[in-house]
């Protein structure tokens, strides 16, 4: 083989060497796991580091009391949820946090941090809390390896447990109605389909259709009375030749977006209400 063709193989290999040393994870005591649970509509995620007891006093030993705790090993555990939830009747807007701990002889305090990313809790800020709540340990049986369960997944609600040695700290998610909000969101869908519909219909002056079109206005009219909403329908009432229900239309729509907060921009309707009036 050419020395120029050596040169350029021992080249390649050890590119492809130091790739794959790269991508190497090096093995930790404490091991890494991931835990999703659906609930209704909503995706909650736990990610920690799962430390083994070997023998050690955990409670107020390892692990001491009045101390914050990274609730696991290495990195912070973090926490992560779709929606809005409430934690003990207590809420939780969505978002991604770490998820810290108070241990204590009783009641221990569990805690919702919003810097997700941090190594353990040793740069934990309590300014960057975003909720505390109380939980109670009960006795459980051993555990030598310290887990999070999602437990009793029912309806719209689930307990989440930490598990370690022969302690048990439950605390429990609700995600909500999540039927009503199904439907609310398929509603406001529908909506806006119907809305960009309407409007397409009179922008193009699609006469045939502005029956159609008024009737789709008025399917949201029933849900969601708006400024928006009441100035569609008048402008098709009045395209169709029914001028009087536009200009009442019209002047409803005016008042519900100056009452509207921030207040809506009437002055082109009102400048159209203003021609309606004069026979234009």
């Amino acid at each position: 083989m050419k020395l120029r063709q050596y040169s350029l193989l021992m080249t390649i290999v050890l590119f492809a060497a130091s790739a794959a040393f790269a991508q190497v994870t090096i093995p930790r005591e404490s091991n890494y796991q991931e835990m999703v649970q659906i609930v209704g509509d909503t995706k909650i995620a736990i990610t920690y580091h799962r430390p083994n007891a070997k023998g050690r006093d955990l409670w107020g030993g390892l692990v001491p009391y009045g101390e914050v705790w990274r609730t696991g090993a290495n990195n912070a555990t973090t926490f992560e949820a779709t929606n809005d939830i409430t934690v003990n009747g207590q809420l939780l807007k969505k978002g991604k946090y770490s998820l810290h701990s108070l241990p204590a002889n009783g009641d221990w305090q569990i805690i919702f941090n919003k810097v997700a990313d941090q190594w353990g809790s040793f740069t934990y800020d309590e300014k960057q809390d975003e909720l505390r709540i109380k939980a109670t340990p009960v006795k459980a049986e051993f555990r030598e390896t310290m887990s999070i369960t999602f437990e009793n997944v029912v309806g719209n609600k689930t307990d989440v447990t930490i598990r370690w040695g022969e302690l048990a700290v439950p605390f429990t998610v609700d995600v909500g109605d999540f039927k009503a909000r199904f439907v609310a969101g398929h509603i406001r869908r529908t909506n806006s389909e119907r809305m960009t519909l309407a409007n397409f219909v009179l922008s193009e002056k699609m006469t045939a259709s502005y029956a159609d079109a008024l009737s789709w206005v008025e399917g949201v009219e029933r849900t969601s009375k708006t400024f928006g909403v009441l100035s569609l329908k008048a402008r098709l009432l009045n395209e169709m030749g029914r001028k009087a229900e536009a200009i009442t239309t019209a002047e409803e729509a005016i008042k519900i977006g100056k009452a509207a907060t921030p207040a809506a921009n009437t002055n082109a309707l009102e400048n159209m209400v203003k021609a309606w009036k004069e026979g234009k």
